[in-house]
C-alpha cells in the first residue's frame, strides 16, 4: 500500500476548543488546497482530542488529504490517521511504528539539525521537519533554521522535507526554493481575515490551484 504524500501546504490546527468552529476553519482550507492537515491540540484533554481527531479524519478523508495526528502515536492510531509527528520528547520511531504500521506515515521533528534528520530517516522516518525558519508567534522561543542548512539537507536526503516556523506568503516562496516539499502554517493561515483564500494562496506558492 502505497503511503499518502506530504507535500503543499501542511496546515497545523489552532488550540481551538470548540469543535464546530475547529471543523469550519478546518473545511475552509482544505477547500483552498491544503494536502496536509495535523491535527495539534495541546491543551485539550484526552476526550476532546480523540473527539476532534476523530471528526477531522471524516473530513480530511472527503477531501482527500492526508490527516497527522501531532505527538501521540495511539490517538492516531484509535481515529485511523495516516500517520503521527513526533517531537523531540514524543516517543521515538519504533514505537510509534509497532503501533501503527508499515503503512503508515511518521513524521519527526528534526529542529535546526540536519544530522537529526539524518538519523531520522535511518530509522525509519517518512518525512523531517526542520524550522523555526522565521520568528513564530506560536513558538517564539524556537530555535532558529537557517536556510542553507535546508538545502544542504536536500541534497542528502531522499524523504519530503517540511518547513515550518513563522512562514508567511512572503517567505514561503523562498524555502520552497531551497528544497521544502511542503510548508507548515498555522498562525499566517488561522488568523488571516479570509481563511479559505489564505490556502489558496498558499497553495499557489506550489504550482497549485483549487476548484
Amino acid at each position: 500500500m502505497k503511503k499518502r504524500a506530504i507535500e503543499g501546504l501542511y496546515a497545523i490546527t489552532p488550540d481551538e476548543p470548540h469543535t464546530i468552529a475547529l471543523l469550519d476553519k478546518v473545511r475552509q482550507t482544505l477547500q483552498g488546497g491544503a494536502q496536509v492537515l495535523q491535527y495539534r491540540n495541546k491543551p485539550a484533554d484526552s476526550v476532546l482530542r480523540l473527539q476532534q481527531a476523530h471528526a477531522l479524519r471524516q473530513l480530511t478523508r472527503e477531501f482527500g488529504a492526508t490527516f497527522i495526528v501531532n505527538d501521540d502515536a495511539r490517538l492516531a492510531a484509535q481515529v485511523g490517521a495516516d500517520g503521527v509527528h513526533l517531537g523531540g520528547e514524543d516517543g521515538g520511531i519504533a514505537a510509534a511504528r509497532a503501533l501503527l504500521g508499515e503503512a503508515k506515515i511518521v513524521g519527526v521533528s528534526c529542529y535546526n539539525r540536519a544530522p537529526l534528520a539524518f538519523e531520522a530517516v535511518r530509522q525509519g522516518a517518512d518525512y523531517v521537519a526542520f524550522g523555526a525558519f522565521f520568528a513564530s508567534a506560536v513558538k517564539p522561543g524556537a530555535v532558529q533554521a537557517e536556510v542553507s542548512m535546508l538545502q544542504a539537507a536536500r541534497r542528502e536526503l531522499c524523504v519530503p522535507i517540511v518547513a515550518i516556523g513563522g512562514i508567511t506568503l512572503q517567505n514561503g516562496a523562498a524555502l520552497i526554493a531551497a528544497g521544502a516539499d511542503a510548508l507548515a502554517v498555522i498562525s499566517a493561515l488561522w488568523n488571516a481575515p479570509d481563511i479559505e483564500q489564505a490556502a489558496r494562496d498558499f497553495s499557489t506558492l506550489f504550482g497549485r490551484t483549487s476548484a
